[in-house]
């Protein structure tokens, strides 16, 4: 049976204005940059450039105009914003003023353009004695090739979806024959469909034919597997090859690409850089914190949007109303934008110098055993802020220093406990771990067990999983893949 019933709750939600800034804020600097972009393009009151004094009265003075057509507004009648853009009524006014003085400073960001991946090859595919269909299959193998320069889809597939997409029948066979013809291709090792067939293409293409070169063909073909696990003395006891010899072979074969294909990502893609969001500079153990704005233009509110709106709200009519709400809607959107962007600014700075108080020695030194523990909750709990609006600001942001360029969030890091007593950070072992391993015997690599040894005796009580999953953190194999002849 239904009913009426009256209850009251409380309930926190967040505001438009807040979700937009929590996506500010873990927003790095160049995508910002972007984002500030695509708002002025959807939103014409929004134009660059910083407010005059007399901006910034003008929209006092509209503010308590907007109040008192406020209380008008509350007995609107119903419409449609669609009515009101339907009328082939043009604006005689330009949205954005393309004025630029020859002095003003150009903030770009540089990138770079070369021929892609796929061009270079099809370059060399032109240069064949093919027919039209045979230059058309092939050029769909190439296409195949991912950025590694390998076919690693299965023959039998794509003689399906050749016949699907080019209504071309063929064969697994003739599929065979054309992607040979692509093996042949520069750089050596393209169009191989594994890491043991990239190898032999190489080798193969060697000239001239030394004896470890053809002993290197002779691992790679019978024991592939042995040499990726680096059992060596398998492959000297079945090859009956003297020490020097098969350091000859490995050598050999270690010189090769197993990923021909990144040789051309100079050329043929974009060259992503890093651009800091922060920089730390040091005079004479002062630490000075700036944020970096260099690519992120000053807003300000279109003026013409703010006469339009005095205009229209004048109008007691059905048009005059909508054209006012739209016109409001699109000047709000604006105010919140700027009003976002300046708190992301302030609350990016704030965070930063927490973080900068809290890691000063290291900042000051650039060793990373001055590193002190400090997890989200300690920057959170000094600031008072959530450990969410941290978490936002650490996450892809970087700082520059005059030791580095560093992502904000690797200074994060857990507290371990000497045998002393005293708290250490997690980055101070893992910068000992790695220099362990760095002069470490390559003949007969250290353990995770001798590792653990080593730090216990220099008072660092770690175990083993721990050991080894620093290890991992910081991209070193096992010992038995760290040998080397």
């Amino acid at each position: 049976m239904l009913r009426q019933i009256l209850t009251q709750k409380l309930s926190q939600k967040l505001s438009p204005q807040q979700i937009q800034l929590m996506k500010l804020l873990q927003l790095p600097t160049i995508a910002l940059e972007q984002r500030i972009k695509e708002e002025i393009e959807i939103n014409p009151a929004l134009e660059e450039g910083a407010e005059t004094d007399e901006e910034v009265k003008d929209d006092l003075e509209n503010e308590n105009d907007e109040d008192a057509a406020k209380d008008e507004d509350n007995q609107r009648d119903d419409f449609s914003i669609s009515d009101y853009m339907d009328e082939d009524e043009g604006a005689s006014y330009k949205l954005k003023a393309n004025n630029v003085s020859p002095d003003e400073e150009r903030k770009e960001i540089p990138f770079s353009v070369g021929v892609t991946f796929q061009d270079m090859l099809d370059s060399q595919l032109g240069l064949k004695e093919l027919d039209d269909r045979e230059y058309q299959i092939a050029d769909y193998l190439i296409g195949n090739l991912d950025d590694d320069g390998y076919l690693r889809r299965d023959l039998l597939s794509i003689v399906d979806d050749i016949a699907f997409s080019q209504n071309i029948t063929t064969t697994e066979t003739e599929l065979n024959q054309l992607l040979k013809v692509i093996q042949e291709f520069d750089p050596a090792g393209i169009g191989a469909r594994d890491l043991r067939e990239c190898l032999l293409i190489q080798l193969q293409r060697k000239n001239p034919r030394t004896t470890v070169v053809d002993l290197a063909i002779k691992v790679v073909e019978e024991q592939m597997d042995e040499f990726s696990k680096k059992h060596y003395d398998k492959i000297s006891k079945k090859l009956v090859l003297d020490d020097d010899l098969l350091k000859d072979v490995i050598q050999e074969i270690l010189k090769l690409n197993p990923r021909p294909g990144n040789s051309m990502a100079d050329g043929q893609k974009s060259q992503q850089q890093v651009i800091a969001d922060f920089t730390i500079t040091n005079e004479d153990g002062e630490l000075t914190l700036s944020l970096n704005s260099r690519n992120s233009p000053d807003l300000r509110i279109n003026s013409m949007y703010k006469e339009l709106f005095g205009e229209y709200s004048k109008e007691k009519n059905k048009n005059g109303k909508e054209a006012s709400m739209f016109v409001k809607q699109k000047l709000d959107g604006a105010k919140w934008f700027i009003d976002a962007i300046q708190q992301r600014s302030q609350t990016l700075l704030f965070t930063m110098n927490a973080i900068m108080d809290y890691q000063r020695d290291y900042f000051i030194e650039g060793d990373e055993t001055l590193l002190k523990p400090m997890i989200l909750k300690d920057i959170a709990e000094k600031i008072g802020l959530d450990i969410s609006t941290v978490s936002r600001v650490a996450n892809s942001k970087y700082v520059q220093t005059s030791f580095g360029t560093f992502l904000l969030k690797s200074f994060f890091s857990e507290s371990l406990s000497t045998d002393s007593g005293e708290e250490v950070s997690s980055r101070e072992v893992k910068k000992i771990l790695k220099d362990c391993i760095e002069v470490e015997n390559k003949k007969k690599p250290l353990t995770d067990d001798k590792l653990t040894k080593i730090l216990k005796e220099k008072g660092y009580n770690i175990a083993r999983r721990t050991i080894a999953k620093y290890r991992e953190q910081l991209e070193i194999p096992v010992a038995r893949l760290r040998i080397e002849l």
